[in-house]
């Protein structure tokens, strides 16, 4: 009878990671017929969900971004229940090097081509898209071109318009005065912001000034401010199919921006949230706001309907009842001050799907501080 020896296996990589540590991802590089995008995927695909994939504005990358909204306590209740797809533009990823003198970057509408090579190396039907800035034009570009595979929008600063002739000359005229790096700064901050200097300004001026691909960063810039007008038309031919929610801070400098894209818009599937003391990037100062407005807004297309069961964080949240039958209206009042919400007079099931039926363009969306036909938003 042979002998029996032990043998010690290891392993150079743990199989779970420590509780409560953040989860790195895993990186990949996908190939598309306009250059290599970087993209980085957390979680398991869950049956008949979409993927939540994220797009980052100019000077930023997924991380800077997102991870302070991503890694924020309450949001953890939300990605557990969906893989994360986090896109990182061209030349943008960390360590990316500078792009070779001549190089032709992609126009938005061009990287906006990109993600159905994303969607199938993943092998994702669908997707709730989240895009800041010229990310979020990106996702808007995209899901009006390929509408059956988006299943909801969060976009935050987004400027639907094509630059006129009158910016074209402002945006000329301060490029002879100001450094890429403080345009930039001035598309990503508020000017009470960077005349308080806070924190998170300094740190973002100080990933611009050493950034070894601001050329990158450049190029990424110049075909945001080259973008076309998406054409949005209330009640036209050129609208968004699915429920979205549009993002933006008080006083920031898409605030216009965001509310005229608000007035072109369906009012039965569109949520408009101002939050005031956000800011420029309200997803990097007020996560536990926009983190419980996501909540309710997943929960609207039909997903994880428990997040109803929680209490409010601090600094409660004001929804109103959409226009929308009431078989399929998400009925719930939150008062302010983190008081436990209204229930649901009829609940929605748990997993829409794509094939679920639905009354309507609405699809169980909800309306977020703002009322059909009204341009304002109550703050947050």
């Amino acid at each position: 009878m042979t002998e029996l020896q032990e043998v010690q296996i290891t392993e150079e990589k743990p199989l779970l990671r420590a509780p409560g540590g953040p989860d790195p991802g895993k990186k990949h590089q996908v190939e598309t017929p306009y250059g290599i995008v970087t993209i980085t995927i957390h979680g398991t695909p869950k049956p008949k969900r979409p993927a939540i994939f994220t797009y980052h504005d100019v000077g930023q990358n997924h991380h800077s971004c997102f991870d302070t909204l991503f890694h924020f306590e309450d949001m953890q209740e939300i990605i557990k229940n969906f893989v994360v797809i986090h896109v990182d533009a061209p030349g943008m990823e960390e360590g990316a090097p500078a792009f070779p003198l001549g190089y032709q970057y992609p126009s938005l509408d061009q990287l906006a081509d990109m993600i159905p090579c994303i969607l199938q190396y993943v092998n994702f039907t669908s997707i709730i898209g989240i895009g800041v800035g010229a990310g979020a034009y990106v996702l808007a570009r995209y899901s009006l071109s390929h509408p059956n595979t988006v299943e909801g929008l969060v976009l935050i600063n987004i400027d639907p318009n094509a630059k006129g002739w009158m910016d074209w000359a402002a945006h000329k005229l301060t490029g002879l005065t100001s450094s890429i790096s403080e345009m930039i700064m001035g598309h990503l901050f508020s000017t009470e912001e960077l005349s308080k200097n806070t924190e998170m300004v300094q740190q973002q001026r100080d990933i611009l000034s050493h950034a070894t691909n601001l050329p990158n960063i450049q190029l990424y810039w110049s075909s945001y401010n080259s973008r076309r007008d998406l054409s949005l038309e209330r009640g036209g031919d050129i609208s968004f199919k699915c429920p979205v929610m549009l993002v933006v801070g008080d006083q920031a400098p898409h605030e216009d921006a965001v509310v005229e894209c608000n007035s072109k818009l369906d009012p039965t599937q569109t949520s408009f949230l101002k939050m005031a003391d956000s800011g420029g990037q309200p997803q990097l100062t007020q996560p536990g706001k926009l983190t419980e407005a996501f909540k309710y807004f997943v929960q609207g297309m039909g997903y994880i309907p428990h997040v109803l069961d929680k209490k409010l964080s601090q600094g409660g949240l004001v929804l109103h009842d959409a226009p929308v039958p009431l078989t399929h209206r998400l009925s719930v009042q939150c008062r302010l001050g983190g008081r436990e919400p209204v229930p649901l007079a009829h609940p929605v099931p748990e997993q829409r799907g794509r094939g679920a039926p639905a009354s309507g363009p609405h699809h169980g969306g909800v309306l977020l501080s703002a009322r059909p036909g009204d341009e304002t938003a109550s703050h947050l």
